[in-house]
């Protein structure tokens, strides 16, 4: 129970890694808030965790959303302790061809979505002087650059980035802001991205996510599962003293 008591949001928790973060947090004792802009499939996630999770609406590109779901969960938890920026979305393509429509939406959602979420829960952290925990989901690709994956690399290195910067800033109000860099993580998600490898790749539909998979010196494509410890990690009091670090989680692929 080392998050009894504790109020959570965690956006994009629908589905995949947001939604075991969730059920995690919840069996440690929190409250959580599953954030995401499919109201039907949080509400889903939220009915099967348990009375200890609910559902509210974030279109994270959309500020009013982001200010009406924080006031949402402040009315129903008197405020947050923990917050998850999970929500993001994947596109590849090679240079010659990245739309401007493609960059726009990618760094719309993973950067300013998280931008802007981070910055409106912190200043309710502070406005009701609760100490808190920020993890933003960054990714091994944020560690290098991918000839294809260029703008979703881009992004994510901004994340790392900007864990950085609001970590030094957050940490005098006794708001900790880190990151998870997870690997290749196994989920529906990844059914898309393999698509679009097969396209740009010249590859049969499955045979990205087997190469991928076994490049992983652990042996195995990651599941959202193997990520919830330094989740929880991160959110808990045992965390106090680390402050703007990213964590990768990917079964050894990215050594820093």
């Amino acid at each position: 129970m080392r998050l009894k008591g504790k109020a959570a949001i965690i956006t994009g928790a629908a589905r995949g890694i947001g939604a075991a973060f969730a059920e995690a947090y919840v069996r440690e004792g929190a409250t959580v808030a599953i954030a995401d802009i499919d109201m039907a499939r949080a509400e889903q996630t939220a009915k099967a965790i348990g009375p200890s999770a609910f559902a509210i609406r974030l279109d994270v590109t959309d500020q009013s959303s982001i200010d009406n779901a924080i006031a949402e969960v402040e009315k129903r938890c008197g405020g947050i302790d923990i917050l998850v920026n999970n929500a993001a979305l994947f596109d590849m393509a090679p240079i010659v061809e990245i739309t401007r429509a493609s960059f726009d939406r990618l760094f719309n959602i993973n950067v300013g979505g998280a931008v802007f979420t981070l910055q409106a829960v912190a200043r309710s952290m502070i406005r009701n002087k609760r100490k808190g925990k920020i993890i933003n989901m960054a990714s091994q690709a944020g560690r290098r650059g991918e000839a294809l994956v260029a703008v979703y690399c881009a992004s994510k290195a901004a994340i790392i980035s900007f864990t950085q910067s609001a970590g030094l800033d957050l940490i005098r109000h006794g708001i900790n802001v880190n990151a998870i860099a997870p690997g290749v993580v196994d989920g529906e998600h990844w059914e898309g991205v393999d698509a679009l490898f097969a396209k740009y790749e010249n590859l049969a539909i499955g045979e990205k996510k087997r190469q991928v998979a076994a490049g992983v010196p652990y042996g195995r494509m990651g599941t959202a599962e193997d990520l919830v410890g330094m989740a929880v990690f991160l959110a808990s009091e045992e965390s106090n003293y680390i402050v703007a670090q990213t964590y990768n989680v990917d079964g050894g692929q990215w050594m820093s």
